[in-house]
């Protein structure tokens, strides 16, 4: 989940950022690993624009057609799926198929409200669902949002036990399918389930001081897909550097807009 976009403008970016490396892993007929540095496009709004010169794009999964995945897949571009798995989003076609008993507070997004995550009798059938959408659109991994529910008041009394249990089940369920699948910030279980992710994404570890605590994915040789919002790449690129962080800035609304390092 992003972090609410302050009431300020976004700062002016100071120095360009520099161009990523792509990603030389063989392809093996196994489910995809992307690794350290891979260069990569976030875009959650707007038309989507497919001639950013990056091999892998994370897109929005219901918004996104097969069509579009298969495209991106004939420019040699791997296409990550983002679901939210965490929130109920309001807007979505499956919305009503939600029963009332398995929402809780508002998350901070228009429209959208925490999941009680301890109810997977209820939640595992509609992710599932969700997964195979995915999958029969032809995407190569998911990036499943709002992993850190026991971090925020969520209206349910929900322990880390139960994140990392709920965390698993969707990692388990992609893995079924044939797709990778991201951990979504939620920074103090990575040690427990670096294991079960085949990739992070995290937003404003810089900003926040945080991004030594990704270190397990990088030295697992696995991809960090990082993104700031409110530094300039100054600020936080030599560090990315350092790090192999796949590092973007971008704007809160996800559109194409992006400025890599």
């Amino acid at each position: 989940m992003r972090r609410p976009a302050p009431l300020v403008a976004l700062l002016l970016l100071l120095v360009a950022g520099c161009t990523s490396p792509h990603d030389d892993r063989p392809d093996t007929g196994k489910r995809w690993q992307p690794r350290p540095g891979v260069a990569w496009q976030w875009q959650l709004s707007g038309r989507l624009d497919t001639s950013v010169d990056v091999p892998v794009y994370d897109i929005d999964g219901f918004d996104q057609s097969r069509a579009t995945v298969t495209a991106l897949h004939h420019k040699g571009r791997k296409v990550i799926c983002y679901l939210s798995t965490g929130a109920w989003e309001d807007f979505r076609p499956d919305a009503k198929k939600f029963p009332t008993s398995v929402l809780g507070k508002g998350n901070g997004w228009k429209g959208e409200r925490w999941l009680d995550i301890r109810r997977t009798d209820v939640l595992e059938p509609l992710m599932a669902a969700r997964l195979d959408m995915c999958r029969d659109k032809g995407f190569d991994a998911v990036e499943p949002d709002n992993m850190d529910g026991y971090r925020n008041t969520t209206g349910f009394p929900l322990k880390a036990a139960d994140q990392l249990r709920y965390n698993r089940l969707i990692a388990r369920l992609a893995h079924a399918r044939g797709m990778a699948v991201g951990l979504k910030n939620d920074l103090d279980q990575i040690p427990a389930l670096v294991g079960d992710f085949d990739f992070a994404v995290n937003e404003q570890c810089a900003q926040y001081g945080e991004c030594d605590a990704l270190k397990p994915f990088i030295t697992a040789d696995k991809a960090v897909f990082h993104v700031e919002y409110e530094l300039p790449t100054s600020r936080f690129c030599a560090d990315s550097r350092r790090l192999k962080l796949s590092s973007l800035l971008k704007k809160y609304e996800l559109g194409a807009w992006r400025k890599a390092c």
